[in-house]
């Protein structure tokens, strides 16, 4: 264990903290998936819902279905790592149920591929896809008044 004290000490005062980080980052890692990259994708998203989350099954949209049926079909997707996107207020993926709900099923809504990051990206719930908006972003007030063709909302 060491302490940072850069903030007192500049640089220098963090040549411990950064030395014991080393050390940890030397030692022998035990760090293993939670499930095999050749599971079927369906089997996959339940054990992550069931085991993570603590829901109760999955459910899935057709358009999910499709996506899936497709990546699966492809030996190169088939086999990325699974990032699984809901909303951080809840371990469901309804941001209204707090603590650890109990007798729900996640519903998985679409599921994208990125492949230069090498990533299944289920999608759960209703969630925005752009990070740092908010639930009432700016955009959503600009319009153009179609008679005058002048721009609203942006100032």
């Amino acid at each position: 264990v060491a302490l940072s004290r850069h903030w007192e000490h500049g640089g220098d005062g963090a040549i411990e903290f950064a030395e014991t980080v080393v050390e940890a980052c030397e030692d022998k890692s035990e760090f293993k998936l939670l499930y095999e990259l050749d599971m079927p994708i369906k089997e996959r998203i339940e054990l992550i819902a069931k085991e993570v989350y603590g829901a109760d099954g999955v459910d899935y949209s057709a358009e999910a279905t499709r996506a899936i049926d497709r990546i699966q079909a492809d030996p190169e997707l088939s086999k990325m790592g699974m990032c699984m996107v809901k909303t951080h207020l809840s371990l469901s993926d309804n941001p209204a149920l707090k603590g650890v709900p109990k007798g729900w099923r996640l519903s998985i809504r679409e599921v994208l591929t990125y492949g230069g990051a090498g990533f299944i990206v289920p999608v759960a719930g209703t969630i925005s896809l752009m990070p740092g908006t908010g639930s009432n972003p700016a955009f959503k007030r600009v319009d153009v008044d179609v008679e005058t063709g002048k721009v609203e909302g942006v100032f």
